[in-house]
């Protein structure tokens, strides 16, 4: 197989330094995008399709009777970079059974292949989880709150979709991820959580910071199997904010880097490190996605505002791509291959599905 993904380098702790617009290069944002093919694999040599720039990383696939195949799937280019905006007619569709040897183009038209809209099939939930420990509550909160405002705004749409959610938590030194406003659609309900924030409202002056990870990971994994329910396919964001290390000592590094990278491959992790006292390889290792760091608490809102656009880039990258298969009952597992071309970029991926009950009359 030619591999389109080149090396894909161990992907990226991309020392490619964004500055952001800030000439002293306050503001970093190391990229960590990019998890392969995800449950799929390289497409077979027979096609003859040549090395590409797109990655096309199958997150889930199912068939519905009486004969569609479904394939979840997000895109990147191969510095991990999300690719949204992509439409049906951008796709080929290729399928080989036990009597091809090699796999035959199906025709989009007659096969009915679509997108299907994020807002019908696509639940998209992010987590905001600051850090408000005695040192941020006593020098940087009213940046932060200003931050956090704006990371909202740019994240939530501007009109309530409720395949868009977001809650927000914190964290000081309890055992305990705190939260400050439950899942809601609602922009405004967020602002005005973020709003009424306090400099006594933490009453332990430590830092938890593993223990957050931890928390925070397991509330994403639920969240991504309960928006499954009832056809939906689900994703969500950590966005973790901190201006230290852990010094709880209550959770250990390992343990929430072991959570973070064992999660469900629908979950992807943000992390912002503010100020000289962050650890900029963990919180690297912790935001896997992408991580942001300021020198100073006057990039705040830059930094998070950064980090909104690769929240939504992320979310908008995910497709659902469905159409009718000529494969029918007896026929038994079949490979499946999807060539992407937009015209200057191309990419593919292989998987296989069962034709199992399948009939005609899909529409």
């Amino acid at each position: 197989m030619k591999n389109f993904l080149k090396t894909f380098s161990v992907f990226f702790v991309l020392s490619l330094l964004v500055s952001c617009g800030n000439a002293d290069d306050d503001v970093s944002l190391d990229l960590n995008l990019g998890d392969g093919l995800g449950k799929g694999e390289p497409v077979d040599d027979c096609l003859g399709l040549e090395e590409g720039e797109l990655v096309l990383s199958i997150q889930e696939q199912y068939t519905t009777l009486p004969g569609k195949v479904s394939v979840f799937f997000r895109v990147s280019d191969t510095s991990g970079n999300p690719v949204p905006g992509l439409t049906a007619n951008q796709f080929t569709i290729y399928e080989q059974g036990r009597n091809d040897d090699c796999f035959k183009t199906i025709s989009t038209s007659e096969s009915s292949a679509r997108i299907s809209p994020n807002s019908q099939i696509f639940s998209n939930n992010t987590l905001l989880v600051l850090d408000l420990s005695n040192s941020v509550l006593s020098s940087s909160l009213q940046e932060l709150k200003l931050a956090s405002t704006s990371f909202i705004d740019a994240v939530m749409p501007s009109t309530t979709q409720e395949s868009v959610k977001m809650a927000i938590y914190w964290f000081d030194g309890e055992d305990e991820l705190h939260l400050l406003n439950a899942l809601t659609p609602s922009k405004e309900e967020l602002i005005a959580s973020i709003d009424g924030i306090t400099d006594d409202i933490s009453n332990d002056p430590s830092t938890d910071l593993y223990g957050a990870v931890i928390k925070s990971t397991d509330i994403a994994s639920d969240l991504v199997k309960t928006s499954t329910a009832g056809g939906k396919i689900g994703a969500a964001s950590v966005v973790l904010f901190t201006d230290g290390t852990d010094q709880a000592s209550r959770y250990t590094e390992s343990a929430a880097l072991k959570k973070v990278n064992e999660a469900n491959a629908n979950i992807s992790f943000f992390s912002i490190g503010l100020g000289g006292e962050i650890d900029t390889e963990v919180l690297t290792d912790i935001g896997k996605t992408a991580s942001v760091f300021a020198q100073n608490k006057d990039e705040l809102e830059r930094t998070f505002r950064d980090i909104s656009e690769k929240v939504s880039e992320r979310a908008n990258s995910y497709y659902l791509f469905e159409y009718c298969s000529p494969k029918r009952d007896g026929s038994g597992d079949n490979n499946l291959a999807i060539e992407l071309n937009t015209g200057a970029r191309k990419g593919a991926v292989q998987t296989k599905f069962s034709a199992n009950g399948f009939t005609g009359g899909c529409e």
